[in-house]
């Protein structure tokens, strides 16, 4: 899959978040990076949230603060799926997984509402 095909799948997933939820997502900046960083614990990641929980955030955060990071990885995930329809629903799993975390989910609970 292109990069640019790629990059509509993750715009794609962005589009599933019901709106009375996305309204609420506050300064994040969704990127694709070809890989993890290689000091990344898991060569493999297929997406990394990077930054404060809306949970975690008090007065003293939206001074100065930079947007939140949610990273999709391509090549990680192209390696683990089989064909397009595998790479589109895996890349929706995995924005709408970062996507909790932003709103305060963590990965023990997105396990258990099958997120993971």
């Amino acid at each position: 899959m292109s990069r640019e095909a790629f990059e509509e799948a993750v715009a794609d997933a962005l589009d599933l978040i019901p709106p009375e939820l996305a309204v609420h997502i506050d300064n994040v900046v969704v990127l694709v990076e070809d890989e993890p960083s290689p000091d990344a614990d898991d060569p493999d990641l297929l997406g990394l949230y990077e930054g404060t929980p809306l949970t975690e955030r008090g007065e003293w955060w939206a001074a100065g603060s930079l947007p939140d990071r949610i990273t999709i990885f391509r090549n990680p995930t192209l390696r683990m799926c089989d064909s397009r329809d595998e790479v589109v629903e895996e890349v929706a799993v995995t924005v709408i997984h970062e996507v909790a975390h932003h709103f305060g989910i963590d990965d023990e609970r997105l396990h258990e509402l099958g997120w993971a």
